[in-house]
């Protein structure tokens, strides 16, 4: 029996290639573009390789060329819930969300799965770049594109009902298979930004819709520095657009404490964290630790990898770093790695400095 496969087709490179090598293996593939703004205007445009009226073009012209069914699915209300509400509530609560890792998890591989899988798909194929080994993750063989940070909210059921078809290439292959095909959008750059912020203009698009009460910038001890335009404006680690004049050592965000709109600042060296504590850990490449274990763990997107140890606590996933790490912001993802195996994943809810590590330093 010939599996049915769903190919998400974003309008970008990667999903195209994606779908026609599934195509080619002899699946039973059907596109699908995911309209994800009631208003497509008010994305980004130009290349982006996700969300607008143009990239829904370019995914059917790939349709098209592959000779596969093509259909537009309206994602529209659950993306505005599961993502973009998401977003400016987490930035609300002093946090620093990832959208794009929250959108592969309700939408990509939640809502749309789901739906595939009652229509009667076997699998959803998507162009991550990362491979899936005995059923659990594995870095993509381009480092320079591995995704699997991102997809490591997804849990064990998720990836078997996945396909990921590119994980064995790198991105100059895909490109130049793209072209091979024929495929038009073979030299189409990758998207980066936010789809849902138009212009790009982070600060902008949270003080439309959480308004800019100014607060004070104040240091460790409670000094007042300077003077904010709404806290939500700022991440942990940051260094540029605080304002608060050339004169004695750099600051960074220590802290954004919403509760007093303040925001808290200090040298670097306060940024330096070694232990993480994390929320509702999911686990798709070994079974929950209990025990601690060793491990490494990925704090952001392209970030760097720490060695450390980890194990599960209740509902809390507990990271121990060999070495501190320094911005590590709540509301972005853990991602626990053995090798290039994603074990797990948690949302960052807290970070804190051992009394040994801030005593040797």
């Amino acid at each position: 029996m010939t599996l049915r496969v769903l190919a998400a087709m974003s309008g970008g490179v990667d999903s195209a290639v994606a779908a026609a090598r599934a195509a080619e293996a002899g699946y039973d593939v059907t596109g699908v573009h995911l309209a994800l703004s009631k208003n497509p205007q008010s994305y980004r445009t130009g290349a982006r390789g996700c969300c607008t009226a143009e990239d829904s073009r370019d995914a059917r012209r790939a349709a098209d060329v592959i000779g596969i069914p093509f259909y537009v699915w309206d994602m529209a209300e659950e993306f505005d819930r599961e993502v973009v509400q998401d977003f400016v509530a987490e930035y609300a609560a002093g946090r620093t969300p990832n959208p794009c890792l929250r959108c592969n998890e309700r939408i990509k591989f939640e809502a749309v799965l789901d739906r595939a899988v009652a229509l009667g798909f076997d699998a959803v194929c998507t162009g991550h770049h990362v491979r899936v080994d005995a059923g659990r993750l594995r870095r993509s063989v381009d480092a320079g594109k591995d995704q699997s940070y991102v997809l490591g909210v997804l849990t064990s059921e998720q990836i078997s009902r996945s396909m990921f078809p590119l994980g064995d290439s790198t991105k100059d292959e895909v490109r130049a298979e793209a072209g091979r095909r024929g495929i038009s959008v073979a030299a189409k750059p990758d998207s980066h930004d936010i789809c849902f912020i138009a212009d790009g203009d982070t600060a902008g698009f949270l003080n439309e819709r959480l308004g800019s009460e100014p607060g004070p910038i104040e240091d460790e001890s409670g000094a007042v520095l300077g003077e904010h335009n709404g806290a939500h404006t700022y991440t942990v680690g940051q260094r540029k657009g605080l304002n608060l004049g050339g004169v004695g050592e750099r600051r960074y965000v220590l802290s954004i404490e919403p509760v007093n709109n303040t925001v808290r600042v200090g040298p670097r060296e306060s940024l330096l964290v070694d232990e993480i504590v994390g929320r509702s850990p999911v686990w798709s490449g070994r079974a929950p630790a209990t025990e601690p274990f060793e491990c490494a763990v990925q704090l952001r997107a392209h970030g760097e990898v720490y060695a450390c140890r980890a194990w599960q606590r209740g509902d809390e996933l507990v990271i121990r770093l060999h070495e501190p790490a320094a911005g590590v912001a709540a509301g972005q993802a853990a991602v626990l790695y053995q090798d290039d195996i994603v074990l797990g994943s948690a949302t960052i809810d807290s970070t804190a400095r051992s009394a040994e590590e801030a005593a040797v330093s």
